[in-house]
């Protein structure tokens, strides 16, 4: 068999939301590997929030991290997109202004509000894996750098505002929004409760454009690459890849998009479709 390249999601594909990595998942990389294959983790996570240790040693050949925003080759850096500094400001001020807690996620750093994130896992379990590395925004200073952003939609929140002035530079990847989340300016009635997640990535970038691009610097055509994963940022990773697969535990979008679904991830997910496809 022809070597493939294989593009793997993190959450909900390798390890859970719970970030507990199963061991045939572990298994199923490694004897990909074993067998010449390639395997690149190709997360929405920016690259300074892909650091977890029982996750990289699992072993990769590189990374495409903020969904498309930074690359790595066998550890070199071949493309960081750092948002311009006139935008991030810009960028906090709207988010403030309309009520929106952000985390501001970069290679090295990442910047989360101080407040509205009481009811978030993710965020405590950023700052535990980050450390002095995750910093309580103060406010804008010229040191803040970034690749993308990540928000929650709260009740208060005025989403459509948001959307109508940083619409022109991002893509705005939206999970668990609702239409009525487009239809009012907030939900008064519930201003903490958490009504939708989003993901602002600048225009131009996605998994699938990053896939692209380590398939541009190894000579390999995108039809040799295949790609796992379960949520809507990995749409356009699935249309660029020769293969789509979504795990079986994956939304509905991504199923539809999925060339084949395997199973849960806990139900070895990752090790079914590596067998399935032969590279195992």
């Amino acid at each position: 068999m022809e070597k493939k390249l294989v593009f793997f999601d993190i959450d909900g594909t390798i390890w859970d939301w719970q970030r507990v990595v199963p061991d045939s998942a572990r298994e199923a990389i490694r004897r990909m590997r074993e067998n010449g294959h390639m395997a690149y983790i190709c997360s929405g996570r920016a690259k300074g929030n892909i650091r977890a240790p029982w996750l990289l040693d699992i072993g990769f050949d590189g990374m495409i991290a903020a969904c498309g925003a930074y690359i790595e080759h066998e550890g070199e850096i071949i493309y960081n997109r750092l948002i311009e500094h006139e935008q991030v400001k810009k960028t906090v001020e709207v988010l403030d202004r309309c009520r929106m807690p952000f985390v501001l996620e970069g290679p090295v750093k990442h910047w989360v509000s101080d407040w509205g994130f009481d009811r978030d896992d993710y965020v405590a379990n950023l700052f535990e894996l980050l450390k002095d590395d995750a910093i309580v925004f103060k406010g804008y200073d010229d040191g803040i750098e970034i690749n993308k952003f990540s928000a929650d939609i709260l009740g208060q929140t005025d989403y459509r505002s948001i959307r109508a002035e940083l619409g022109d530079y991002y893509n705005f990847i939206e999970h668990g929004v609702t239409p009525d989340v487009l239809q009012e300016a907030a939900h008064k009635g519930k201003p903490l409760e958490i009504i939708g997640v989003i993901e602002a990535v600048p225009k131009g970038l996605s998994k699938g454009v990053g896939l692209k691009k380590i398939c541009e610097r190894l000579g390999i055509a995108p039809e040799d690459t295949i790609a796992v994963g379960d949520s809507v940022n990995d749409l356009e990773m699935f249309e660029a890849a020769g293969t789509a697969i979504a795990m079986g535990n994956a939304t509905e979008p991504a199923k539809q998009a999925a060339d084949w679904i395997t199973t849960d991830i806990h139900d070895d997910g990752l090790m079914n479709a590596m067998r399935h496809f032969g590279l195992i």
